[in-house]
């Protein structure tokens, strides 16, 4: 692990997005207990992101840029995500930080 992403608050970390490859989800909600406001549970029991005006994302691929105030919470989706479906990159070089393919 790389101090990046040792320190979700570096300033290399400010423009991440987040999306959800719905095919792997388990639809546990693991994410949605962590970031409400990042995440939700649609009627197909799987999770997806939201918009900042809290609307569901429901495209395959889908990404919604991750609050700084809620940073950490997304990345312990990722990490206690069983599905390991939770990827979260940087916008600048869509360089995977957290998640199952992070570096």
């Amino acid at each position: 692990m790389t101090v990046q992403q040792d320190s979700p608050g570096d300033s290399d970390t400010q423009d991440l997005e987040v999306w959800i490859d719905q095919d792997l989800c388990t639809g546990d909600g693991i994410c949605v207990q962590y970031a409400p406001e990042v995440f939700e549970l649609d009627i197909d029991g799987l999770a997806y992101v939201k918009s900042g005006d809290d609307e569901l994302l429901q495209a395959p691929g889908a990404t919604t840029p991750v609050p700084l105030p809620l940073l950490q919470d997304v990345v312990d989706s990722a990490k206690e995500c069983p599905g390991d479906c939770i990827h979260v990159r940087r916008v600048k070089d869509n360089v995977e930080v957290y998640g199952p393919n992070a570096a």
